[in-house]
């Protein structure tokens, strides 16, 4: 059963690399279109870590599912398969419960679905991955070598308190270690790695956002990455010379879970991002990488604004053309003047666009994608008229702001440009 995952660096000369897959839960289905880029531009790892989210599209990759085909298994996945309720007489125990909900849906069928097989992963070559799980007893981080991983270190990789129990392996509780790493460079420096690749999905934005919930997801990110800049410094101070740093982030914070998971983003859109913003950083990359330092994951703060996703038709060159987009309207003040927004989509052979750009003319509303064919770029236009605009205002919902008043207003006044042109 040995094989050779893609991205593997096996015997290839070249510097030895570390590929870090951090968390951001089930939005980590940004990481698959992300790995779909450095395969295409060549780089291959020495080694490859997972944390929390970070582990599955890990698991995946160790599986033996190479990052076009696990671009298209996120693209299929039942999202709602994620969440796995207990029967209905648990919850009347009240709030004494060790998790909301088990890991059923997972090991049933998400980690089928995503072509994740425990004993291909271990029989995995010419590459070293590892799997972090957090030691309830002892409050450390243990990064479990791919060869090691069983059904339970996969589980407990993102056995979130709260929302999933812990996981007993060898008489020690195990949990998503995302409260204290939600990633490993130390790992990648200490197998002697010369540069480190860090795929970071967690927001870090300056926008403190109102309600449980969203505080609860601050208190990851502050968690997260407080401990990813801590680590960083430590490292730095007893690394000399460091190794190379290269951080692939989004532009502005990812939507959250329940987007994804009611609907208002889905996983086209999620890949297509990973990839556009894999390929923007991949063509500017310095050759130094990044500076070791908290601005490696800083997004920029994301303004009230409206999103929308659809699918668009068209023809290039004489052929039928479908492509499924999301538009992110960021600042309709802004979108008033310019008329223009940004655009990520994949078409429906499945490659996703390197760029985007979502234009209104009027009241024809003009869809721009740019995507890679046969080594040169090739330049996609869509169009639609204002009398398809009904098929998709059931996904145009706002974004960057808790007021709900804001919310329903910038809803009304984007709907109006549409419509007025």
């Amino acid at each position: 059963m040995e094989h050779v995952p893609a991205l593997a660096a096996g015997d290839r000369p070249g510097p030895r690399r570390s590929l870090i897959l951090a968390g951001g839960g089930m939005r980590v289905a940004y990481q698959a279109g992300v790995l779909r880029a450095l395969e295409e531009e060549g780089l291959r790892f020495a080694h490859a870590d997972g944390t929390s989210g970070g582990t599955i599209n890990l698991a995946m990759l160790l599986s033996g599912v190479a990052p076009t085909e696990m671009c298209e298994r996120w693209r299929t996945l039942r999202v709602r398969d994620f969440a796995s309720f207990l029967p209905f007489r648990k919850y009347l125990r009240g709030p004494k419960l060790l998790g909301f909900g088990d890991a059923d849906g997972l090991v049933d069928y998400v980690y089928p679905h995503l072509g994740i097989d425990v004993e291909s992963i271990r029989a995995a070559r010419g590459i070293e991955g590892t799997f972090n799980v957090c030691n309830y007893a002892e409050k450390t981080n243990v990064a479990v070598a791919h060869t090691d991983v069983d059904l339970d270190v996969l589980v407990a990789g993102v056995s979130l308190p709260i929302f999933m129990p812990p996981v007993e392996r060898d008489g020690e509780l195990y949990l998503d270690s995302v409260w204290i790493k939600d990633a490993n460079p130390t790992e990648a420096v200490r197998r002697d790695c010369e540069e480190i690749w860090l795929v970071w999905c967690i927001g870090n934005s300056g926008v403190y956002r109102r309600g449980a919930f969203n505080q609860y997801v601050h208190m990851i990110e502050l968690s997260a990455n407080g401990a990813l800049f801590e680590e960083l410094s430590h490292l730095r101070a007893r690394s000399e010379p460091p190794p190379i740093l290269h951080v692939i982030r989004p532009e502005f914070p990812l939507p959250l879970d329940p987007d994804f998971y009611f609907g208002r983003v889905d996983a086209d859109a999620l890949v297509a991002m990973g990839y556009r913003d894999a390929k923007a950083y991949l063509d500017r990359a310095p050759k130094g990488g990044v500076e070791w330092a908290p601005s490696a994951t800083r997004m920029r703060d994301p303004p009230p604004g409206v999103a929308f996703s659809r699918r668009v038709r068209g023809t290039v060159s004489g052929r039928p053309v479908e492509a499924r987009v999301r538009a992110d309207v960021r600042d309709l003040d802004r979108f008033r003047r310019e008329r223009t927004a940004d655009l990520v989509g994949v078409l429906a052979d499945g490659r996703p666009a390197k760029s985007g750009t979502f234009r209104l003319e009027g009241r024809r509303q003009v869809y721009e994608l740019v995507v890679e064919d046969e080594g040169s770029d090739l330049r996609v236009v869509l169009e639609s008229s204002v009398r398809d605009a009904l098929r998709f205002l059931v996904s145009l919902h706002a974004s960057g702001s808790d007021s709900v008043r804001r919310r329903v207003g910038n809803v009304l006044r984007f709907a109006w440009l549409l419509l007025r042109g």
